[in-house]
C-alpha cells in the first residue's frame, strides 16, 4: 500500500466507521459464538502473496464482526468504553500515524510535554490543589496515579481514603497496584423503580426478597444474556450474586436504559412465575 492508496483507503475506513456507528443501535450487542469460533474460519497460515483491501474488509465484516461484542451500543450495560469520542477517533489516527514513542522527554519532547500540559488541565478541571499539578509552583509530573482505582468495580463502593491514607503512610505501605497507569473512573445512574413496584407491590417484594436466592439472579443473568438483546456482567458482593447495570456508553439515551428496564423486567416477571 503506497501513499495514494493509503489516502484513498483511509477515507473508505472512515466511512465505514460512520457507517458503524449510525447502524450500531441494530447490531446484536453481544455475539451468538462459542469459544474457539474464529481459528476454523480463517487460514492455518498467512498468505503468501498479499491481497487487496476490499477483501480484508469483507472478511472483517463477515468473520470478526459477528465475534465482537459492541461495547459503544446503546445496549451495552457492562463495562465501560473507552475512546469512543469522535474527537478521540481523529486523535488516535494521529497517534497511530505518527508512531512515537514517549519513554523520555528526548525521544519525543511534544509526546512527553503534552501529557503534562493535559494532566494540568485536568487536574486544573478537577479542581485540585496547586501541589498535583506540574506547573511553576506545583510538584506535579511525576506518578500521582496513586492507585489503580479509588474502589471496587463491581458494586461501585469506595475506599474511605481521609482514615486509609495516615495508616498507609506511617507504615510506608506501597501496593503493586502503583504500577497501574490513570485511574479507573465510573460513573452509575440509577434505574427507576416504579414499574417494579406497580407490577409485584411491596408485599410482594418482600416474599420475593426473603426467598430469593443467588441461583434466582443467576438464571436470570443467564436469560437475559442468552436472549442477546443487552448485556450485563455480575458481581459477587457479600456472598450475594449481584446483577450490574453501569451506564456507559455516550449513545446511550432514556429510550434505551426504558427498554433495557422492560426487557429485564420482562424476564424477571417469567423467570419468577417459574418458581
Amino acid at each position: 500500500m503506497d501513499i495514494t492508496e493509503f489516502q484513498k483507503r483511509g477515507k473508505e475506513m472512515v466511512d465505514y466507521i460512520a457507517d458503524y456507528f449510525k447502524q450500531l443501535e441494530k447490531r446484536p450487542v453481544y455475539p451468538d459464538v462459542e469459544p474457539g469460533y474464529l481459528r476454523p474460519l480463517i487460514p492455518d497460515s498467512a498468505p503468501q502473496e498479499p491481497e487487496n483491501f476490499e477483501d480484508v474488509l469483507k472478511d472483517f465484516e463477515r468473520i470478526i464482526m459477528p465475534g465482537v461484542t459492541h461495547w459503544h451500543s446503546p445496549y451495552f450495560f457492562a463495562y465501560f468504553p473507552t475512546v469512543g469520542s469522535f474527537p478521540a477517533l481523529l486523535a488516535d489516527i494521529l497517534s497511530g500515524g505518527i508512531g512515537c514513542l514517549s519513554f523520555s522527554w528526548a525521544a519525543s519532547p511534544a509526546c512527553t510535554e503534552l501529557e503534562t500540559v493535559m494532566l494540568d488541565w485536568l487536574g486544573k478541571m478537577l479542581n485540585l490543589p496547586e501541589e498535583f499539578l506540574a506547573g511553576r509552583d506545583g510538584e506535579g509530573g511525576g506518578v500521582i496515579q496513586f492507585c489503580a482505582t479509588l474502589g471496587t468495580t463491581p458494586c461501585c463502593s469506595f475506599d474511605r481514603l481521609l482514615e486509609l491514607g495516615p495508616i498507609c503512610k506511617s507504615l510506608s505501605y506501597y501496593h503493586k497496584i502503583f504500577r497501574y497507569g490513570i485511574p479507573l473512573t465510573r460513573r452509575f445512574r440509577s434505574l427507576k423503580m416504579w414499574f417494579v413496584f406497580r407490577m409485584y407491590g411491596i408485599k410482594g417484594l418482600q416474599e420475593h426478597i426473603r426467598k430469593a436466592s443467588n441461583q434466582l439472579n443467576e438464571a436470570l443473568l443467564k436469560s437475559i444474556n442468552e436472549a442477546r438483546k443487552i448485556h450485563l456482567v455480575p458481581c459477587h458482593l457479600r456472598e450475594k450474586f449481584v446483577l450490574r447495570f453501569a451506564i456507559c456508553s455516550r449513545t446511550v439515551e432514556s429510550v434505551h436504559v426504558q427498554f433495557a428496564w422492560k426487557h429485564i423486567s420482562k424476564l424477571a416477571t417469567d423467570l419468577l412465575k417459574e418458581c
